[in-house]
């Protein structure tokens, strides 16, 4: 089982780019991890923006496996504590072989046929952060699920 975050767009932000480097370094050492960059859509001045979200929502499924879970990392998806997110973690890890998805869509969202397809929804916070911020945020706290379950001092609870 591995664990792959897929982006539209690609992480252009170098303090960005940083973190997430610096955090699936860190993930490589509990399970496989990977970076998936869909390249940005050109040309889209013409497009509405449902439009620009079906052909970003038909390259996100280009990029599945029928057997994979996807979660979309979404405004609308739940909101979990750190012990929660390790535990689903762990779950998932115990009772399934399939590979773990976790999507960050575009600009405008996800389309009708990806929001079909989600397994399930992962919102961050309350508060809205810029696509290029939640990929490092999501990569930090994916290893901090980690050091939860393997019981290391990276979280601390008060």
């Amino acid at each position: 089982m591995r664990i792959v975050l897929l982006t539209v767009g690609k992480t252009d932000v170098a303090w960005v780019r940083e973190g997430l480097s610096l955090y699936a370094a860190r993930l490589a050492h509990y399970i496989p991890f990977s970076l998936v960059e869909i390249p940005q859509l050109k040309n889209v001045s013409a497009l509405s923006k449902e439009q620009i979200k079906d052909r970003e929502g038909e390259l996100i499924l280009k990029n599945l496996k029928p057997a994979d879970r996807m979660i979309l990392l979404d405004e609308r998806g739940r909101q979990l504590r750190s012990l929660e997110f390790a535990t689903e973690i762990s779950e998932h890890l115990s009772r399934e072989g399939r590979d773990l998805v976790y999507v960050i869509g575009g600009a405008y969202g996800f389309s009708e046929a990806v929001y079909a397809r989600a397994d399930g929804m992962l919102s961050l916070s309350k508060m809205t952060f810029s696509h290029q911020m939640v990929r490092t945020i999501f990569a930090e706290q994916l290893y901090r699920a980690f050091t939860i379950l393997k019981g290391e001092p990276y979280h601390h609870e008060g």
